[in-house]
């Protein structure tokens, strides 16, 4: 197993190279992961995995009902659907299919609805329901008021994206990939048929390059000559509210979309909090994953609308992340074969969903460019560790803790984290980089104090566990 975050990158060339750690990259490599002869890594510019556009996603699990019917990204997500439903209940990776209400708020919307149900029917998806206004209110009574109906989507679910993307990083390097960490890309070459990429940690030769840099995948596109797309990072704000606001939602509930995206949602997490965003804020930065007043504004005043309830519980968290968006209505993977490189840009939120379809597809390309895969395994299947809460967690498992101890001592009280949780992730086969790294693997922090109360408890044990 290799996982680096500093020192020099290996000299020794690799068969493949998958640029950007986010959830699209890890898929990928997983992927490769299943052909044992070639030699891949994976490298990410930041100190740990699904930082860039992963770290932000508003965790839906689609059903691919609304995409263009026909497009690449219609097949990729029904496709991607099923296998990540698949993947999750191997791994442990926590879903719950609450199921989506699409809410017309005015008659301009109303009459959209049937159009998005036969939409929904042309791929593939038959379960789809129009609602009245009584039939709405029956499933989610603190609704604002004024809705007149809904489309249902029963078969909507949420995911935990972070869990995900380290259960396929995890199980690519289990299987021979090399992750290396804090190693941004600042230029491509490709003489003597190998690409050599320079980066922050040194040079790096491979025969085979995968694109997957999410936000610079245009920049990278362009260092090998190619102008097919251009990123807009379009930054969306999110509010988290408190546990105790979880009983005020039933559904994901959805506006009907436009053209900058599904619009303002409010949906439950997995994690038994309650979500309302994102903002679509189309931007020439991409660094600028700060929150603003005015984006918390605007949340305030589609949520007081959406769900007014809301706005009386308490918020625990803001943050916000960058989409890449593009000037297409799909997603960019083109094979380049001379090349032997394939980008995969344009990937929208869906991507999460669509991550392991894309990674089928993307191997495709790549073989068809001329590499000979070898034979195939079947991977040993992971096991995460649970953060969900419709799932029992560590504290709740006598057998568990009479076994280990570790597992019934609290550190974090709000989000019941123990310390075996904690020590767990930080032995775990990508232990965090950060503090923030193992709040994304265990919730420590994550609850309504923010760390408040366990802050200097859990920085210990992350010192501690660095020695």
């Amino acid at each position: 197993m290799t996982v680096t975050a500093r020192g020099a990158l290996p000299s020794t060339p690799y068969d493949v190279t998958v640029v950007g750690a986010g959830v699209v990259g890890c898929a990928i490599a997983r992927e490769l992961a299943r052909h044992p002869r070639l030699r891949v890594a994976l490298v990410e510019a930041q100190d740990d995995v699904g930082q860039g556009t992963s770290k932000a996603n508003t965790a839906i699990l689609h059903t691919g009902f609304d995409a263009t019917p026909g497009s690449l990204e219609a097949r990729l997500v029904r496709e991607g659907s099923r296998r990540l439903a698949a993947f999750a209940a191997e791994s442990g990776i926590p879903v719950e299919p609450v199921g989506a209400l699409l809410v017309a708020w005015d008659e301009e919307q109303r009459a959209a609805l049937p159009r998005l149900a036969e939409k929904a029917e042309r791929n593939g998806y038959r379960a789809a329901q129009l609602l009245d206004a009584a039939q709405l209110y029956a499933r989610e009574p603190h609704l604002g008021a004024g809705a007149l109906g809904a489309l249902h989507v029963p078969g909507e679910s949420i995911i935990c994206p972070w869990t995900t993307t380290l259960a396929y990083a995890t199980q690519a390097v289990l299987h021979g990939v090399d992750l290396h960490l804090n190693s941004a890309v600042q230029q491509v070459n490709r003489p003597e048929g190998a690409h050599l990429l320079t980066t922050d940690r040194g040079t790096l030769r491979t025969r085979c390059l995968i694109n997957a840099a999410g936000l610079h995948a245009d920049t990278l596109d362009r260092d090998l000559g190619h102008h097919d797309f251009t990123v807009t990072p379009r930054r969306g704000q999110l509010l988290v509210f408190d546990k105790f606001a979880r009983s005020l939602v039933r559904h994901i509930l959805l506006p009907v979309p436009t053209a900058l995206g599904k619009g303002v949602l409010v949906t439950p997490t997995v994690y038994g909090n309650v979500l309302l965003g994102p903002t679509a804020e189309d931007l020439d930065d991409k660094r600028a994953t700060a929150s603003t007043a005015d984006g918390v504004a605007l949340l305030r005043e589609k949520g007081r609308r959406i769900l007014p309830a809301l706005l009386d519980e308490e918020v625990t968290a803001v943050y916000a992340g960058l989409r890449a968006a593009t000037e297409h209505d799909d997603y960019r993977i083109t094979a380049h074969p001379s090349q032997a490189y394939v980008t995969v840009g344009g990937i929208r939120s869906t991507g999460l969903t669509a991550s392991l379809a894309i990674a089928a597809h993307v191997t495709e390309l790549l073989a068809d460019t001329g590499l000979a895969l070898g034979p195939e395994r079947e991977l040993e299947p992971v096991r995460m560790p649970n953060l969900g809460e419709a799932f029992p967690r560590p504290y709740q498992l006598a057998e568990l803790i009479d076994a280990d101890p570790e597992y019934g001592t609290l550190v974090c009280h709000c989000e019941r984290v123990s310390r075996g949780e904690i020590r767990d992730a930080l032995a775990a086969v990508i232990p965090p980089n950060s503090l923030d790294g193992l709040r994304r693997r265990t919730r420590a922090r994550s609850g309504r104090c923010q760390g408040f109360h366990c802050g200097a408890a859990v920085r210990a044990l992350f010192e501690e566990g660095q020695r």
